[in-house]
């Protein structure tokens, strides 16, 4: 045992590999663990023994005998801790209590100014986290983690917001600290899109390996997934699809600086902004999808031209990334089938027929849960791989005392 009172790096890596085994619900017998791993009887008696302890690992029915006493059976304990899950968008914020499988146990929607600065905003975060704890049955003290989701990029190795454009006051400011400070457990941030991008995978689409998520709301963003996993690029700032120049519409402004960009012409607001030059009552993302959804022949068109624009870049990206699922997410997600159809005209259109054979182009199914669903799976990813798990174990002769 290492100095610390955890594991050692090697039995931490092979506990780790044990327990993402089990963490999908299956009640297995030792002979079964030994079986599926490779390990020694011994070795995944220990490991058995160290989940046990720590609460990660119960003891269910007996398997059926196959002659003598029959064998016990263990299975993954997704309620041993939780996970204070928050989604944070510019003006309001969804927020859950999530267990360790990403069932929602608590919810709320969180009224909001991301404008009024981190400080008040982490604030009233934490305190509502103590109050969906309690609707839940559960303390701090069974908190594995909190994650979070911010309108912005982040560098998410430090969870410091980079230049976000709608949040003033938020550069550089140490989220993961700040609300660390209040909360009293780890804290990890990340950007909106990449956390809608890993639970729209991770519940809906986990053997698929690769997955563009956008998000097409007030702006336009993207999050990738490859290989199973979601890749953030260098500095955080992979999927930034939404300003990338559309060459014909070069003359357009974009709040970024630059003209002619995805957002500046394809977005919630772009279209909203369209609208009301028009006369017609468009203020948000909202307001198109109610047009949208009242039969307004002049909102279905500009929110088709709208998928049309928005299916150039990802011809593009399919060309690039060669996804097998590209799921639309956001709230003009909700416009109907007319924005993807637009999408899908021009990906299949320009993308190459060995890229697009099997792509499917979809709306989300995970819906307004999807950024609160990664980012429980982030938090229980983290804490679960093999640098991270031993501070959630117990030794082996510590758990025997626990079971004893």
């Amino acid at each position: 045992m290492a100095e610390n009172g955890s594991l050692p790096a090697g039995q931490a890596a092979g506990t780790a590999a044990l327990l993402w085994l089990v963490r999908d619900g299956r009640p297995r017998t030792r002979a079964e663990l030994v079986a599926e791993t490779g390990m020694g009887r011994s070795t995944i008696a220990e490991r058995v023994d160290t989940l046990l302890g720590s609460g990660l690992l119960t003891q269910t029915d007996n398997a059926p005998s196959t002659g003598g006493r029959p064998p016990s059976t263990f299975v993954f304990n997704a309620a041993a801790r939780v996970v204070l899950a928050a989604d944070i968008g510019a003006t309001h914020a969804k927020t859950a209590i999530t267990d360790l499988s990403g069932t929602v146990l608590a919810e709320e929607d969180l009224a909001l100014d991301i404008a009024a600065g981190p400080e008040t905003v982490l604030k009233q975060v934490s305190e509502h986290g103590d109050g969906l704890l309690a609707r839940a049955g559960r303390t701090r003290a069974d908190l594995l983690g909190i994650g979070l989701g911010l309108p912005g990029p982040v560098e998410h190795a430090s969870g410091k917001p980079t230049n976000p454009p709608i949040m003033p006051g938020w550069d550089g400011f140490d989220v993961p600290g700040y609300v660390e400070e209040l909360v009293g457990t780890p804290v990890l941030v990340d950007n909106d899109v990449n956390l809608m991008a890993l639970g729209e995978h991770r519940t809906q689409w986990h053997d698929q390996q690769h997955m563009i998520f956008v998000k097409i709301a007030t702006g336009i963003g993207s999050g990738l997934i490859a290989d199973g996993r979601l890749h953030r690029g260098s500095q955080g700032a992979a999927g930034d699809m939404g300003h990338v120049q559309l060459p014909h519409e070069a003359d357009v402004p974009c709040r970024c600086g630059n003209t002619g960009c995805l957002e500046a012409v394809a977005s919630g607001a772009a279209l909203a902004t369209r609208l009301a030059e028009l006369g017609m009552e468009a203020r948000n993302s909202a307001d198109v999808v109610t047009l949208a959804r009242n039969g307004s022949v002049t909102t279905l068109k500009l929110v088709r031209q709208a998928g049309r624009h928005i299916g150039e870049v990802l011809a593009t990206a399919v060309s690039f990334f060669n996804p097998s699922v590209i799921v639309i997410g956001g709230a003009l997600s909700q416009a109907g089938e007319h924005l993807i159809a637009g999408i899908r005209e021009v990906v299949y259109q320009r993308s190459l027929p060995l890229a697009t054979q099997d792509l499917r182009i979809v709306q989300s199914r995970a819906g307004e849960r999807a950024g609160v669903y990664g980012a429980a799976a982030m938090v229980v990813e983290h804490a679960f791989a093999p640098a991270h798990l031993p501070r959630y174990l117990i030794a082996p002769e510590a758990a025997d005392q626990v079971t004893a």
